[in-house]
C-alpha cells in the first residue's frame, strides 16, 4: 500500500472535482479512515502529510493516539454509545455522528470547563433503516435543542450515503444534505455555525466534492485494509 502515491491521486481527483465546480481544493479536508488499519500504517499516513484521523472505535484508537503521542487532529467517525463518552474526551476534537440529545447532554456533561467538541450533527438524508441521524424534516428542532449544551459546536453536518456502484446516484443525497447546512447556516447561531459539510467516502468522495463536501472519509482507497 503505497500511502504517497494514493494521496496524490486523491489529492489530483479532488482538484479535478474542485475545478469542474469552480471551488478551491484547499476548501476540502481528507479525513483518513484509519479504523482496519495498523499504528504504523496510520504513522504513515501522518508522516506523508495529512492531518485528519478517523477512527470509531473508542478503545481501540485509543492505544493509536497514545502511541503516536497524540499527533494529528483526530476525529470520531462512527456510531458513539454513551457510556463510551468520556473515553474519548479530550482526544478527539471532532465527533460526526451526533444524532440525539442524550449523546449531547452526556458530551457535555463530560467536557472540561472551557473544552468544546466540534460536532457534526447525523441526518439520516437517504431515509434508510439500517442509517443512524436525524430525520431531515426534525433537523431545525434538534439544532435548536444543542443550544442548551455550552460545550459542544454545531460545525456542519454529517450524512452516510447507500454504496452505489454508480457514485453518480449518491449526487441527490449529496446535494440535500447541502440545502438543509445552508438553511441552518443561514440562521447564523452561535451554537450551530454550521459551515461544513462531512460527506463522501472511498466510492463516492467525488460527488459529495462536487456537491460542497468539506470533509471527506477515505479509508480502503487511501490507506487500504489489513
Amino acid at each position: 500500500m503505497d500511502i504517497k502515491e494514493n494521496l496524490t491521486n486523491i489529492e489530483n481527483a479532488i482538484k479535478a472535482s474542485c475545478d469542474k465546480v469552480g471551488r478551491d481544493p484547499n476548501t476540502v479536508n481528507i479525513v483518513a479512515v484509519t479504523k482496519y488499519v495498523s499504528v504504523a500504517t496510520t504513522k504513515a499516513a501522518l508522516d506523508n502529510g495529512l492531518i485528519h484521523i478517523g477512527e470509531n472505535r473508542a478503545e481501540g484508537a485509543l492505544e493509536k493516539w497514545e502511541e503516536l503521542n497524540e499527533r494529528g487532529v483526530w476525529h470520531f467517525i462512527g456510531s458513539l454509545q454513551t457510556r463510551k463518552v468520556k473515553k474519548i474526551i479530550g482526544k478527539y476534537e471532532y465527533l460526526h455522528s451526533l444524532d440525539r440529545l442524550s449523546l449531547a447532554e452526556e458530551l457535555d456533561k463530560r467536557l472540561k470547563e472551557g473544552q468544546k467538541i466540534k460536532c457534526f450533527v447525523q441526518v439520516n438524508v437517504s431515509g434508510e433503516e439500517s442509517k443512524a441521524g436525524i430525520e431531515p424534516n426534525h433537523l431545525r428542532t434538534f439544532i435548536d435543542q444543542l443550544a442548551d449544551f455550552e460545550k459542544i459546536q454545531v460545525v456542519g453536518l454529517m450524512t452516510m450515503a447507500p454504496f452505489y456502484e454508480d457514485p453518480e446516484l449518491t449526487r441527490p443525497i449529496f446535494k440535500q444534505l447541502r440545502q438543509l447546512r445552508d438553511e441552518i447556516k443561514s440562521l447564523k447561531l452561535d451554537h450551530a455555525p454550521c459551515t461544513e459539510l462531512s460527506m463522501g467516502m472511498s466510492n463516492d468522495y467525488l460527488v459529495a466534492v462536487e456537491e460542497g463536501a468539506t470533509f471527506v472519509r477515505i479509508g480502503s482507497a487511501l490507506v487500504g485494509r489489513e
